[in-house]
């Protein structure tokens, strides 16, 4: 399970200052004012991670011993200050060195050293407001993230969901579950087709990828969809299956929409899956369901959705979405099967 971690980093100038010197700046630990401060063994770890000798580094002080004991590979980081988030990373190497610390971020006269050091396998620099977390399952309106806190498996989840993150991590997993199965599979049609086997194969990853952010865009086409909304709750909701873009409770009932950063044909297909797989696990029985689009989606793919009892809402411009409903004896249909369990 990825553990996610909350470390105020922006909040004054000092922080700052350390956040552009290296987050935002990878570190080279591997020349001798930092080498000489790693044992054998962390430069071995952080080599392993980092072939390149560098790599963005941040910290916490031993108060934070525990839990720091518990940070993995894998896990990833939302780093805030100033009512947003301001970057996310992805953790590599976790050890302890107060040398090492105090050699990037010497502590105030009195101050702990931040002893606690991570490494980052990918960091991104985002501007994320803190409204977007709020409006997460088992977060607070008003939580200014003031300290560093572990997330719960719950509320890792729901972040890591709620914002789309994927991390190298997962996807080197993918990756070796799917040469695993390219193996067996070649090898199972050797064994039947003989001379006509595949005689190689090769799956070339040019770059697997760090901590993305794959759905901003759709973040900010929910947002504009959601301030045309009145008389209604528009909220987010958990289900066991993910993360609802939109959760709508009114006097027209209860509506769950999904959203898309594009309307081609593959994104209506990924929506349409959604959608049929949240409606069953809807703390209401869903009355609706919406799939949201950056723009008008071919015919077809309109069609494809009002198969199913799905509307169809896109965006037309500034503010302006247009609502193309699904037939409504199609919908009534559907959602006696939505709601079954």
């Amino acid at each position: 399970m990825t553990q996610v971690v909350i470390a105020p980093s922006y909040g004054n100038r000092a922080s700052q200052q350390r956040f552009a010197e290296t987050l935002e700046k990878a570190v080279p630990f591997c020349e001798r004012q930092f080498a000489d401060l790693l044992t054998d063994g962390q430069r071995i770890e952080l080599l392993a991670l980092h072939s390149s000798g560098e790599a963005p580094f941040w910290a916490a002080t031993s108060h934070h011993d525990k839990n720091m004991d518990r940070l993995k590979t894998g896990d990833v980081v939302l780093f805030t200050g100033l009512k947003h988030v301001q970057g996310v990373g992805e953790v590599g190497y976790s050890f302890r060195n107060a040398a090492f610390a105090d050699s990037l971020w010497p502590p105030d006269a009195g101050g702990d050293s931040w002893s606690n050091v991570y490494s980052l396998l990918n960091f991104q620099r985002v501007l994320i407001p803190y409204e977007e977390i709020w409006a997460l399952p088992g977060f607070n309106a008003n939580d200014m993230f003031m300290s560093q806190r572990h997330l719960s498996p719950d509320r890792s989840d729901a972040i890591l969901n709620g914002l789309a993150i994927e991390t190298r991590t997962q996807a080197l997993e993918q990756v070796r579950k799917e040469e695993a199965l390219t193996g067996a599979l070649v090898g199972g049609a050797a064994k039947v087709i003989g001379a006509e086997a595949v005689h190689t194969t090769e799956t070339s990853y040019e770059r697997v990828a760090g901590v993305t952010l794959v759905r901003r865009a759709e973040a900010l086409l929910v947002k504009e969809y959601r301030s045309t909304l009145t008389g209604v709750t528009a909220d987010r909701t958990k289900a066991s299956v993910g993360v609802t873009d939109l959760y709508v409770t009114g006097p027209s009932g209860v509506q769950i929409i999904e959203a898309k950063s594009s309307a081609e044909h593959r994104f209506v297909r990924e929506a349409l899956g959604q959608l049929l797989d949240y409606a069953p696990h809807s703390p209401l029985s869903a009355d609706r369901l919406a799939a949201l689009f950056p723009m008008r989606p071919a015919d077809a793919d309109v069609a494809l959705l009002h198969r199913y009892g799905i509307d169809c809402i896109f965006r037309k411009g500034p503010g302006d979405f247009v609502r193309l409903e699904a037939p409504s004896a199609t919908r009534a249909y559907m959602r006696e099967r939505w709601s079954a369990s």
